[in-house]
């Protein structure tokens, strides 16, 4: 598998992404006893290149007696000299589980064991807080900065601002941004009631970004939506939020700040089938391919898969050009179960790609434009035979008018769409009961053409090493 994860049980939101003496090192939400939502801890793997990963002994586990008893939630770390920092939403059940207020562990060694503050960092919550959780914290200037996620009790998500001279003292500077629910780019999602996981990608040379995870009571994580603005004197002034990724199945995505001014973030996509298949499995969740994120000159936010990640492309199975002509397929070639494709499509109307994953055709995955609409359309309703996995359709802008340039990562069960085009991404999962080989068709309308150039290769995996210190576990069965 090209997507990190561990091989086997609970994982969600990436955390504690920091480059910390020559390694890219990455945590998440890690259930080491089973594959449901429940007893968290910190996973931790470390790379020196995003292709090669070590897994590293678990980086947080709740004290039964602490101020995490029932779990070390979400957070992010930061390289300070020779140590790793790493906060973290602390979580009791006799708190409140929309309280989590925040506290820290310490690495002298590499990230190969953390020593935990053993009480919370910051213990009063702002007054109205009716959710609190998941601290980001980054380096600004000789100081330190923190947002925390929240919901206010007048209504308003926000990401609330802190900073910090050392790391050890903070002090409440009040809402870096709060808005009421509001339409996420004119599209039918909102904003949500409170907030998860803020991330800030500070400005450069032009504006800068604040994701979050949008959350709702009752149905709790939604969307990612993120602000393009500018930070004055603490507080985030920007328009109106757009879709970090337009799929059903990310979620919590995360920054790391990498050498060489380049930032990339990680996501979780979440499993789009029935829990009792996922248990069966042993395992839930996955991490989205690292991406190279930036807010371009125009203030649109752009992305693509981390360079590094070219090195996965193997066998050249694929390459054809052409055109269709009618409603006729054109058979393109055969695929294995992990590829990774680019295409060019000139389409005159809905016209697109078919991965056909059974010998029948009755299981398929299209990727088409809908020139009319101005839209990418990816539909998984006949993605899979077996009737536990989700459905539906989703849709990303697309300009009319212009060659589509797509670049296409499919790794098993989750399928990444980069619109190189415009820079935005969709992230789904599916999970074809057809064992392969794959075919590959391009796809038109009745009384339309497409013209198409396409190349796929075959997807190598990353390579997982054998851990260094503690017992080394097998390698991950395929997503």
């Amino acid at each position: 598998m090209a997507h990190l994860r561990p091989p086997r049980n609970w994982i969600n939101d990436p955390n504690g992404l920091v480059f910390h003496d020559g390694h890219y090192h990455v945590c998440y939400q890690y259930n080491p006893s089973g594959a449901t939502h429940a007893n968290m801890h910190w996973g931790h793997f470390h790379s020196p290149d995003l292709l090669t990963w070590e897994p590293l002994p678990i980086a947080l586990s709740p004290n039964p007696d602490g101020v995490d008893a029932d779990g070390c939630f979400s957070g992010n770390a930061v390289s300070d000299g020779d140590r790793l920092v790493a906060f973290y939403s602390a979580h009791r059940e006799d708190r409140s589980f929309q309280h989590q207020p925040v506290t820290c562990a310490i690495s002298h060694d590499g990230g190969n064991s953390f020593r935990p503050r053993g009480e919370l960092l910051i213990p009063e919550l702002p007054e109205g807080c009716t959710m609190y959780r998941d601290p980001y914290v980054w380096q600004d200037g000789d100081g330190w900065r923190m947002l925390v996620g929240a919901a206010l009790s007048d209504g308003r998500a926000a990401a609330l601002l802190y900073d910090s001279p050392d790391l050890e003292n903070w002090t409440y500077r009040g809402p870096f941004a709060a808005r009421r629910p509001e339409p996420i780019g004119g599209i039918d999602l909102f904003t949500g009631e409170g907030w998860e996981c803020p991330q800030y990608l500070p400005a450069a040379d032009g504006p800068g970004a604040l994701f979050f995870s949008t959350w709702t009571e009752p149905t709790g994580p939604q969307r990612v939506a993120a602000l393009i603005g500018e930070d004055h004197d603490g507080h985030f002034k920007a328009g109106s939020a757009v879709l970090v990724d337009h799929g059903p199945d990310c979620y919590a995505p995360a920054l790391l700040r990498a050498p060489g001014k380049r930032w990339l973030l990680w996501g979780w996509s979440w499993e789009a089938r029935d829990e009792v298949w996922a248990v069966a499995d042993g395992w839930a969740g996955v991490l989205t391919l690292p991406r190279e994120i930036h807010v371009d000159d125009d203030g649109t936010l752009r992305q693509q898969p981390a360079t590094e990640l070219l090195a996965l492309r193997g066998e050249h199975t694929i390459h054809a050009e052409g055109a269709t002509h009618g409603p006729q397929p054109v058979d393109l070639g055969s695929v294995g179960r992990a590829f990774d494709l680019t295409a060019r499509l000139e389409p005159t109307g809905n016209a697109g790609l078919r991965l056909l994953t059974t010998p029948d055709g009755l299981e398929y995955l299209d990727i088409r434009v809908d020139t009319d609409a101005g839209e990418l359309v990816v539909d998984r309703d006949h993605a899979s035979l077996d009737p536990r996995a989700r459905d539906g359709s989703y849709r990303m802008p697309c300009p009319s008018g212009q060659p589509v340039d797509l670049r296409v990562v499919v790794d098993h069960s989750i399928v990444e769409i980069f619109l190189i085009t415009t820079g935005q991404v969709l992230t789904l999962r599916c999970y074809p009961t057809g064992q392969g080989p794959w075919r590959l068709e391009a796809r038109s309308a009745p009384g339309t053409r497409l013209g198409f150039a396409v190349d796929a290769w075959e997807l190598h995996p990353l390579v997982i090493k054998e851990p260094s210190t503690g017992t080394a576990e097998p390698a991950p069965t395929s997503p």
